[in-house]
């Protein structure tokens, strides 16, 4: 049995996939399991060699990326590319790590005593991909784990199945073991089942989740029930601060990019602009003539640097935002309500604790502008959140926009640049609500690997019994 995923835009069909079921998703964790066995004792180099082929083969694929992206979620041609080379990058800098992943000697008090520790590859990998930057963050969930010598199930996001199955059709053709590299793909009805199929089952020794939070309490509390570690990357309410010295043009240009690229659905998008007084009246005045020149229209034309949102959901969502805030106060500078997932570039200013924009992601192209009082001011704002993943600040002082990015509580802080920033060696993730551990680079390796100790006596040894 298939099922249907449709384009947000027109209603057409735009992909169909196998809606498989907890029988189906049981035998690919075994098929994993075999394909763990030969997969873990190959070379480092050799590992190497397949993944960089599998670089090749996910770039090899563009066109038809892009296609799915455009169709399945209504991703501009550019967001679709900058995913594309992204997740190349990861793949390549993944490949790199294979003979990187070490151990070291420990000095023992114990005469004669050898210690050290190495790592090892887990087993099966779990890694459950959302649909908004579908091609990196498909990638990354499979890329060091595979590095690490496990075998991984990529499970498909149930909005972008095509997507997720030409980046495990690149890597097949990329000559893996058979059962290392594993897609499931479900119908929407049926996630709950599968998903926790998946984790329930022996084999699966680790589980990597990017998406909402609600979904990622869900899995941990699943996991949990079998010991199993998990790496949740989940919402965010990024805070971007503009202090009184700040470049004001340069805070525009970052935040209107943080804001608004892929229409605010990325989880790093900036939610939040917290502005001091001193500077607040001419930023806003900037920013909104910035957000007022960014048109929305169709990806498939490619013609404008907004495109579609997902669906009529998120519509709704940030419709009634814009509402709550209308009514407690707010000043609506750009964009305003919208009726298809066409949606403009909209600017809430003067937002207030009272109004829901100031808490709830949004996930959407709207964003809130906070103003605040003085530096300490902003701080608290900042951290007046659940979330904790992305951050920045802008402020024409280094050592202030150190000391400010470190009073601010995030997994990651970026002083005169954009909330959204990725890059294929550094640990991503974040705090709270926002979830726990880090994809990419030594910190991935961290994840998907065992650290064991392991001795060797080279003396006779001396017991007290």
């Amino acid at each position: 049995m298939n099922f249907e995923r449709l384009n947000p835009l027109t209603g057409a069909v735009a992909s169909c996939a196998e809606a498989m079921t907890v029988t189906d998703v049981v035998a690919i964790a075994e098929q994993a399991q075999l394909g763990f066995a030969n997969w873990s004792t190959m070379g480092p180099n050799a590992r190497r060699e397949v993944m960089m082929k599998a670089a090749e083969a996910l770039s090899e694929r563009t066109q038809g990326l892009v296609d799915a992206m455009t169709q399945e979620i209504g991703a501009t041609t550019g967001w679709a590319m900058f995913n594309i080379q992204l997740a190349v990058s990861m793949v390549r800098e993944a490949a790199a790590m294979t003979t990187q992943i070490t151990g070291e000697i420990i000095p023992s008090d114990k005469p004669g005593c050898l210690a050290m520790t190495l790592r090892e590859p887990v087993g099966v990998v779990l890694g459950i991909a959302p649909w908004n930057a579908p091609i990196i963050l498909a990638v990354r969930a499979i890329a060091v784990p595979l590095a690490c010598g496990n075998s991984v199930i990529l499970k498909a996001s149930e909005i972008c199945p095509r997507t997720h199955s030409l980046i495990a059709e690149a890597f097949a053709a990329a000559g893996f073991p058979e059962g290392v590299v594993n897609v499931a793909t479900n119908a929407p009805v049926d996630a709950g089942e599968v998903v926790g199929a998946l984790i329930a089952h022996p084999a699966v020794k680790r589980i990597n989740f990017t998406g909402s939070t609600a979904v990622g309490r869900i899995i941990a509390r699943k996991a949990a029930d079998y010991l199993k570690p998990c790496l949740l990357e989940l919402g965010g309410k990024a805070p971007l601060l503009v202090l009184d010295d700040a470049d004001l043009d340069e805070a525009v240009a970052a935040a209107a990019f943080g804001a608004f690229m892929n229409q605010g659905q990325i989880c790093m998008s900036t939610e939040r602009l917290i502005v001091v007084d001193a500077i607040a009246g001419e930023f806003v005045t900037k920013f909104s003539a910035k957000a007022n020149s960014m048109a929305a229209g169709d990806p498939a034309a490619g013609n404008t640097p907004l495109g579609a949102v997902v669906d009529q959901k998120t519509v709704n969502h940030v419709n009634s935002l814009i509402d709550d805030g209308l009514s407690k106060g707010a000043k609506l500078v750009a964009g305003g309500k919208a009726d298809s997932v066409i949606m403009p570039a909209s600017v809430l200013d003067q937002v207030t604790e009272a109004m829901s924009i100031y808490h709830d992601e949004s996930f959407g192209p709207i964003v809130a502008i906070i103003r605040a009082k003085d530096e300490a001011d902003a701080i608290r704002i900042a951290n007046d959140s659940e979330f904790g993943l992305s951050a920045s600040v802008f402020t024409r002082d280094t050592a202030r926009g150190l000391r400010v990015a470190r009073q601010i509580q995030s997994g990651m802080c970026h002083i005169n640049g954009p909330t959204v920033h990725d890059e294929a060696q550094m640990p991503f993730g974040g705090l709270g609500a926002s979830g726990y551990g880090r994809f990419g680079g030594k910190a991935g390796i961290d994840q998907f690997t065992e650290l064991r100790w392991i001795t060797v006596e080279t003396e006779p040894g001396h017991y007290p019994i």
